[in-house]
């Protein structure tokens, strides 16, 4: 085991590392989209599979997706790893957790890994609960002696018992989730690696995966890695944090001071006229048949607002098929990814196939304090038995800033940031 010059441990030294990636060949994921991009370099067209909006980093046909990133973490220590979306986290974790190997320099890991990257990851389908968290132990280097040890607080925290002998490709994605976190907390590794794994399953199972965490790191020394979208929790369970932009580390050192500088990177993609009509700025499974395509504020040559004026924008909605009852949900964040609220039912009503509707949207801000704030959009649809369907998707859609002098010094961290109505107090 190496130490640094203060005699702690080192758990995971990278040196310049860089990974690279070859575009426009096969292997783009599925057949159909390897077929897609023939056929658009055939006419001489953009691929629609590349991932847009990162050309910076496009070297010919390689995309750099780490370019050189050095980086030292401590055994006991927990790290958070934070940045935009193909910023490199996963990439990142992948190199750790020796999914891929790094193109360019070095990476050298002292002690055993266990590593959740994404749901049911290390999971054989065909195999029981059961099987499964034997096949991980083996795979940690564990006896059989040593995982029926452990078994019991496996299944206890997981909280599938009854399904623990099932196969687990009959497994919901929460189930998988549970298991798949109680497996790599429990069993014996130095390291863990956890990449937005609660981003699925409910609430007190979350918080029971952050205490988890904690104490892994706090009571048993163990080093763990976590990627996430969510600031609350990086506050939570990190001691230490590292920002990541187009494959590079911007910054390393405490929690808030990343968290700043996580938010002032974002709001330099802000801006007032949003162009939406490609589909590569979705999620994959969302429909082609209807697709907001613009969004732009009104009179605003900056996306910067006084305190409770509210914010207007011009939205376009594109449809191939008919639709009769759409609706329009706003889901406003924090510029740290922190969820504020939700106006869950705007209605668009009917849109005929082969039109374009042209809308007018007011988002009233007059309980919101100053900050840097995204919304989200979810375009869906309400079928005859009350049922809703989500059809588009942008995470985020637009992003805005509230200027002004709040009446206190407003704690965002403890206070949230929303002001509510006042309450009233009599004397009695």
């Amino acid at each position: 085991m190496e130490t640094n010059i203060n005699n702690r441990e080192v758990a995971i030294q990278l040196s310049g590392v860089k990974k690279q990636y070859k575009l426009g060949q096969i292997g783009g994921g599925t057949l159909q989209g390897d077929l897609q991009s023939w056929w658009a370099r055939l006419r001489g067209k953009e691929d629609p599979n590349t991932i847009i909006g990162q050309n910076q980093r496009l070297v010919g046909q390689s995309f750099m997706a780490l370019n050189g990133i050095d980086l030292t973490v401590y055994k006991g220590e927990a790290l958070g790893i934070i940045g935009g979306n193909g910023a490199g986290k996963s990439t990142m974790l992948k190199l750790l957790s020796r999914v891929t190997a790094p193109t360019e320099g070095s990476i050298d890991i002292y002690g055993r890994i266990a590593s959740m990257l994404e749901v049911g990851t290390g999971f054989n389908g065909e195999m029981t609960g059961r099987e499964n968290v034997y096949m991980n132990g083996a795979i940690l280097g564990m006896t059989k002696a040593e995982i029926d040890a452990k078994m019991e607080d496996i299944i206890e925290f997981s909280e599938v018992r009854e399904f623990i002998d099932t196969p687990v490709k009959r497994y919901s994605s929460g189930m998988y989730v549970k298991l798949a976190f109680s497996v790599a907390a429990h069993l014996d590794s130095e390291i863990m690696i956890m990449d937005e794994v609660l981003a699925v399953g409910d609430m007190a199972f979350q918080k029971k995966c952050l205490d988890k965490m904690r104490d892994a790191a706090k009571e048993e020394g163990r080093t763990v890695l976590y990627v996430s979208h969510n600031m609350n929790t990086i506050r939570q369970l990190c001691d230490r944090c590292v920002v990541l932009d187009k494959g590079k580390v911007i910054f390393e050192g405490d929690v808030e001071s990343a968290i700043d500088v996580y938010m002032q990177n974002k709001m330099v993609e802000a801006k007032v006229d949003y162009e939406y009509s490609k589909l590569s700025v979705r999620p994959k499974h969302v429909r082609e048949d209807v697709r907001i395509t613009h969004l732009k504020l009104i009179d605003k040559e900056f996306p910067s607002y006084e305190l409770k004026e509210p914010v207007w924008f011009n939205m376009r909605i594109k449809a191939r098929k008919a639709f009769k009852n759409l609706k329009l949900r706003l889901e406003v964040r924090y510029g740290d990814e922190t969820p504020v609220g939700t106006v869950p039912a705007l209605i668009i009503g009917e849109l005929n196939a082969e039109t374009t509707g042209n809308y007018k949207v007011r988002f009233d801000t007059k309980e919101l304090v100053s900050g840097k704030y995204s919304i989200s959009m979810v375009l869906y649809e309400v079928d005859e038995f009350g049922n809703s369907h989500d059809l588009d998707l942008l995470l985020p859609a637009i992003r805005f800033e509230l200027q002004g002098d709040d009446e206190l010094v407003w704690n965002h961290g403890a206070w949230g940031h929303v002001v509510f109505q006042e309450a009233n107090a009599w004397k009695i």
